[in-house]
């Protein structure tokens, strides 16, 4: 009793209360979804190993959440800016943490491996240094894939009713998942806009996984393929990703590849679009700029892949399946999504192509959608800031030229902190490149790759499976910095470690 009391002493800050409180519901919110992998290893009867795992993650997870909650003071639960802020990058810890048992419990890997798998997992990141995947249990099969479910939009519906709290600067502003979704919403009532875009969500997995299974996928495997599609996670269970689909004879697997394109496209696409698209809005979705310059790079890109892998005979295959291969790897790469069909260190690609996958991994998805990357739309931004600087060398001194978007033009704040973003993103990249060349023996362009992907939240890199596992566990640590990172946008994370955010 005495020590409970010692420890509610340490909650005098009203942030940091705040801060238990909601974890305390995430942490219950997490429960149910341990149950579910729990349940298939019950019907698959995997042995004791794996239902002990599940029932001490349960245990865990449940204490913890007790604990949190037991320690909140009701009456001082406050949200604002930097409190939200702090919250996202805790919330994206504390669900990997947990998320990680399973895979220490049941199968034994390390903490470290299995924590990395874990928050590469939620952050959709793809990112693995599991090997031998089609050997995993079912159950630990189906957790990886519903990590990422719940990464790409499950998580970011616990921030949205978070905003909505705060209400006003803190819903605006609230980068903190910030890429994701911009000030407009499909209706006016957060619930509401929470149902609309949950119901888009199953809707696509729903039709993705009927899709699968009639052109001969099992219903595990179409479903938990179509969990880490519309996600963009990439997490796949078999060590050819998609690959594995051709090299093991099934009949439609080029249609199957087709499909999986489809879905990461739209995976990639901003879900506030869909909603338009769905309310009979075509012209709002055709005249959308991100959307037309994140079709045309996919399009442009995968012809000019196709001609380089053609001109320069990399690849003795057909037209059709050299362009299929190009346009998935495209789809895969812009989208974030990490699935494959070609290792993108193979010899099917020329050198000149890798380099483009790296721009592409750079560049990600639309914002507002299940995508990492910097975005389309900020990459647009920046090219017309670059034409403004140009411009201003002929044009007169007085003369007003603002950066304008979709004919909106944007705030000089905006523009500020999007620079300053990017600027970081690049620095953050660079330091673990550097971090990771110091501490392995990855050549330079290897190191760099494996932190593109991280922060980029991507799933591929330039190194196999192998080699990205048997790195140290300092060069994981900076890996799993980098992928939290990159799924919060970096702010929070800079927050987190600043010593006055942590003053009331």
């Amino acid at each position: 009793m005495l020590l409970l009391e010692e420890e509610k002493s340490l909650l005098k800050s009203s942030r940091l209360n705040t801060i238990t409180y909601y974890l305390s519901h995430l942490l219950f919110l997490l429960v149910p979804m341990l149950i579910i992998p729990l349940i298939i290893s019950l019907l698959y009867n995997e042995g004791n190993q794996l239902y002990r795992a599940y029932y001490f993650a349960i245990l865990f997870t449940l204490l913890a959440a007790f604990l949190l909650r037991a320690l909140t003071q009701k009456n001082k639960i406050e949200i604002n800016l930097t409190t939200a802020m702090l919250l996202c990058a805790f919330s994206w810890i504390v669900v990997s943490l947990f998320g990680s048992l399973p895979f220490i419990i049941g199968i034994e890997k390390t903490f470290i491996d299995a924590l990395f798998e874990s928050t590469a997992g939620f952050t959709s990141a793809g990112l693995t240094v599991f090997s031998g995947l089609n050997l995993l249990p079912k159950s630990i099969i189906f957790w990886r894939s519903l990590m990422q479910f719940l990464g790409g939009l499950g998580i970011l519906t616990f921030f949205l009713l978070i905003a909505s709290r705060a209400g006003g600067e803190t819903w605006q502003f609230f980068s903190a998942e910030g890429h994701k979704f911009n000030v407009s919403r499909p209706v006016p009532n957060i619930f509401r806009t929470v149902k609309i875009l949950w119901g888009i969500y199953i809707l696509f997995i729903l039709a993705q996984t009927v899709i699968l299974k009639l052109l001969g996928l099992s219903f595990f495997d179409a479903l938990t393929h179509s969990f880490t599609t519309i996600s963009t996670g990439g997490f796949s269970h078999y060590d050819q990703s998609i690959g594995y689909f051709a090299a093991s004879g099934f009949e439609n697997y080029i249609l199957i590849e087709y499909v999986i394109i489809f879905f990461m496209f739209l995976g990639g696409v901003n879900f506030l679009l869909h909603y338009r698209l769905f309310t009979g809005d075509y012209k709002g979705v055709i005249n959308n700029g991100e959307f037309r310059t994140y079709s045309k790079i996919i399009i442009y890109s995968a012809v000019i892949i196709s001609a380089a892998v053609i001109i320069l005979k990399t690849a003795d295959s057909s037209a059709e399946e050299i362009f299929r291969k190009s346009l998935f790897q495209i789809t895969a790469l812009l989208t974030t999504t990490g699935f494959s069909t070609e290792n993108i260190n193979s010899s099917f690609f020329p050198a000149a192509a890798k380099m483009f996958f790296l721009l592409l991994m750079l560049i990600g998805g639309s914002v507002g959608s299940t995508s990492g990357g910097i975005k389309v739309m900020r990459v647009k931004i920046l090219g017309r800031l670059f034409k403004r600087d140009i411009k201003k060398i002929y044009y007169p001194t007085h003369a007003v030229l603002p950066v304008t978007i979709d004919k909106q033009i944007l705030d000089k704040d905006e523009i500020f902190k999007l620079t300053g973003l990017f600027s970081f993103w690049l620095f953050l990249i660079a330091a673990g490149g550097i971090i990771t060349a110091l501490f392995s023996d990855l050549s330079s362009w290897e190191a760099y790759s494996t932190m593109f992907s991280a922060v980029g939240n991507i799933g591929p890199s330039f190194i196999s499976v192998d080699k990205l596992a048997a790195l140290s566990p300092i060069v994981k640590i900076v890996h799993i910095v980098g992928m939290i990172a990159g799924r919060l946008e970096i702010i929070p994370l800079i927050i987190l470690l600043n010593p006055k955010a942590w003053k009331s």
